[in-house]
């Protein structure tokens, strides 16, 4: 492998014409990234799978490399592996369907058992506020909808009858969620003592689940604002969005044993490539579990 790379040092040069500083980039990149593979057990470049170059990605994040960079070592890598391809020296180029501006869905950050308790936690259940906060955060983790979908979520969605809602995702493509009776408590709160008041001011037929002050239906943004400041109020350092709940929520899910279609469902994903991404994510539980059970670890 590193004949190579070094064949492919020699093409930047010649053919490509890069600077230098980014000739040593990619070179530096590269060098790292067949290195792991090395360390995986990978005789050559035949043998690389996506899932090395996956995995090689989500190690440098957990190093603190910054995003430009994790987006320059997967540039280098998917140069690399077409230049390899074109000389007839790779059979597949695993690296070819990697977008690169897909990559941080590939790599998503996720909150603890232990994090998501406290956040959950940080609204004040006293208060109509308090009891709409604490319902949408407890609707973002219970069902992994994406910040649109629960900001349009209505009341004729709810059908905790029968322990689901429906909501229209990405394409208006509708689907069906399950909810569990935490989550619907919560939602049941702020129905109950919470919402009526808020939409005194609401428009006539007003139908949106969480509502403003104003008796607006609450925007993204809005929605955005709160998770962070009650993640600031729970002592959690790193940096949240209402996506990081809905990360959360299929990590653990897959975690506890779901099907990674089952969760392709209840996400609303279109292609189960774009599901497999938690698989990644779990890493540690899977070691802990090999370390655990097998006779040899």
């Amino acid at each position: 492998m590193r004949f190579l790379l070094d064949q492919f040092m020699d093409h930047l040069v010649l053919e490509r014409g890069l600077s230098e500083n980014t000739r040593l980039a990619y070179g530096r990149d590269l060098s790292e990234f067949l290195a792991f593979a090395a360390r995986r057990g990978r005789g050559g470049i035949q043998d690389v799978q996506r899932r090395d170059i996956v995995d090689f990605l989500m190690e440098g994040k957990q190093k603190g490399l910054a995003t430009a960079s994790l987006a320059r070592r997967l540039v280098a890598v998917k140069v690399f592996f077409r230049h390899l391809s074109r000389e007839g020296l790779l059979a597949v180029n695993v690296a070819d369907a990697m977008d690169s501006p897909r990559l941080w869905k590939v790599l998503p950050a996720t909150l603890s058992l232990e994090e998501v308790d406290r956040l959950l936690a940080a609204p004040d259940p006293s208060t109509g506020k308090g009891r709409r906060d604490r319902a949408v955060l407890e609707t973002f983790y219970a069902t992994g909808l994406r910040v649109s979908e629960l900001a349009s979520l209505t009341l004729d969605a709810l059908h905790f009858d029968a322990d689901y809602i429906r909501c229209v995702g990405k394409g208006d493509k509708e689907r069906v969620v399950p909810i569990g009776r935490r989550a619907q408590a919560a939602v049941n709160a702020w129905l109950e003592d919470g919402r009526p008041e808020y939409a005194r001011r609401a428009a006539p037929g007003e139908r949106a689940v969480f509502l403003s002050r104003l008796g607006r239906p609450l925007s993204r943004i809005t929605v955005w604002r709160h998770i962070r400041a009650y993640a600031r109020r729970a002592g959690i350092r790193q940096s949240i969005s209402p996506h990081v709940l809905r990360h959360s929520f299929a990590s653990h899910l897959l975690a506890n044993g779901a099907s990674l279609r089952t969760i392709q469902e209840m996400l609303g994903h279109a292609d189960i490539s774009t599901t497999q991404i938690y698989t990644h994510v779990d890493q540690g539980r899977l070691q802990a579990v090999h370390h655990r059970y097998h006779p040899r670890a």
